[in-house]
């Protein structure tokens, strides 16, 4: 009975949950973040996109606001994955998803490794003319 208890306490403090709405969505805590997942999120050229575009703006942005060149189902992947992964922060405000850069829980454990993704893809994105 105890350890149902725990894992439930566990499960709830993985969960975001928004008193607007009523539904949640799964986020690591600060101490489940791993180096390896975050690099593998920040792998793909459209979840970086995202992330470029999450500390360009330096507060929250609904899914809506990204074009990106790929389908609906695609970007939702994108944003799950970044998600799971512990770099970005989803809540729901209303019908909309909000996204929000986690800087200080990345910085905190990874100190410098989101600037220096940040400026490397900055250059690359200026040597090949993209803007995004």
């Amino acid at each position: 009975m105890l350890e149902a208890e725990e894992s439930r306490d566990e499960e709830a403090a993985a969960v975001t949950d928004t008193a607007t709405t009523g539904r949640a969505l799964p986020h690591p805590a600060r101490e489940e973040i791993r180096l390896e997942t975050v690099l593998h999120a920040l792998s793909d050229p459209m979840r970086l996109r995202i992330v470029r575009e999450l500390a360009a703006d330096e507060g929250e942005l609904s899914c809506s606001q990204f074009d990106l060149p790929v389908t609906k189902s695609t970007t939702t992947h994108h944003f799950r994955v970044l998600r799971e992964s512990g770099v970005i922060r989803q809540v729901y405000r209303g019908t909309a998803k909000m996204n929000g850069l986690r800087r200080d829980d990345l910085d905190g454990l990874f100190p410098g490794l989101l600037d220096s993704l940040l400026a490397a893809a900055d250059r690359q994105a200026a040597r090949s003319g993209d803007s995004g």
